[in-house]
């Protein structure tokens, strides 16, 4: 707790391993299936009790992609390929990268505590819901739009980390 009697964000998120985790960098997919995308219904910080894609902070030394696809498994018991970026937010201190991932199988259910329900939802009940955020519905909107930045591969010998993305 904070002198002000607020919960401080670490342990708010007390839960998540710290040691690695590199928290200036982080990923969201959208991950759509037949008509409906992937979503959780987060059980902590800002986004408690909404509906959002899989996503969460990069490991160092990990690629964006790597941690998109690892991200989706944890919190959602599926596994997809990553296809594309189809969004991006920047900050003084951060960014947030978003893609578009296929589903190569897997049973959509909570993989850890992070979300209290995960859910297979029409995209466009997603779009008009309440409890969607508007970050969630840009990103679905975007992903589905069919307008992604393919990943070109990078040296991981020598900076694993950065990537070319073109369209």
């Amino acid at each position: 707790m904070h002198g002000d009697g607020a919960p401080s964000l670490l342990a708010d998120w007390g839960h998540m391993e710290q040691g690695d985790t590199n928290w200036g960098k982080s990923v969201g997919v959208v991950v759509a299936r037949g008509g409906k995308v992937l979503l959780g219904r987060h059980t902590y910080g800002p986004g408690t009790g909404l509906l959002i894609i899989p996503g969460g902070y990069l490991d160092h030394g990990e690629s964006a992609e790597e941690a998109a696809a690892r991200e989706v498994l944890e919190e959602t018991c599926v596994e997809v390929r990553v296809e594309g970026l189809c969004g991006m937010r920047f900050s003084e201190r951060d960014w947030y990268a978003v893609f578009s991932a296929s589903y190569v199988s897997g049973e959509a259910r909570p993989g850890d505590e992070e979300n209290s329900e995960v859910v297979w939802m029409d995209v466009d009940e997603a779009l008009g819901r309440d409890d969607v955020p508007g970050l969630t519905k840009a990103a679905i909107r975007s992903a589905l739009g069919g307008k992604t930045l393919a990943p070109q591969g990078y040296d991981r010998a020598r900076e694993r980390w950065q990537a070319s993305y073109y369209g």
